[in-house]
């Protein structure tokens, strides 16, 4: 899953939600927008509350037995290299099924992880163009909540033009957050 201006984890500064979003956030929906970037890539930034802890959250986002349950169109997610729990990084496959318009894509990412607060990743084969960026999990209300934020730059290859793929990305990642939101509120306590 594969969240700067400019590429993320750059030394610019981190995005946070606008004051426009508080409201979205505040009522436990996710907040999403799109910018174009360079060679057609979109630079995705998104934000939801989810009132578990960090490390709730985290585990349903790390987990590939989630993945369908997050990403409707994924087909299958597995390790192929690394241990995030003993090394702090891997190598993860997604592969998620095709439309008429948007072909079936195999994203094979490097994370990097700094349990219950960050992961950064980045492409390390398959098929899109570009991905690079991260998620942060931010504590809320003494840890009894969790902000997650996401940014990432990402480019495929679509047959669609450029304002129609930037607003189908803007939707499906706001559907993805509230997809996590779910199934972190469904984790037994």
């Amino acid at each position: 899953m594969a969240l700067a201006c400019g590429a993320p984890g750059a030394a610019t500064a981190a995005w946070e939600p606008p004051a426009a979003a508080q409201q979205t956030l505040a009522s436990g929906q996710a907040w999403s927008e799109v910018a174009p970037a360079a060679d057609g890539a979109g630079l995705i930034h998104a934000a939801i509350d989810i009132p578990v802890p960090p490390k709730t959250v985290w585990m349903v986002m790390n987990d590939c037995r989630y993945i369908k349950r997050l990403i409707t169109s994924a087909l299958s997610c597995r390790t192929l290299q690394g241990d995030a729990e003993r090394n702090g990084w891997d190598i993860k496959e997604t592969v998620t099924k095709g439309s008429f318009f948007i072909p079936s894509i195999r994203n094979v990412y490097r994370s990097e992880y700094q349990p219950y607060s960050l992961i950064r990743f980045r492409k390390a084969g398959g098929n899109l163009k570009v991905e690079e960026g991260e998620w942060r999990l931010e504590s809320l209300n003494s840890g009894a909540g969790t902000r997650v934020i996401y940014e990432n730059l990402v480019a495929a290859d679509i047959m669609a033009p450029a304002p129609l793929v930037r607003e189908g990305m803007r939707k499906d990642t706001a559907k993805v957050l509230a997809n996590l939101r779910r199934e972190s509120l469904s984790v037994p306590k």
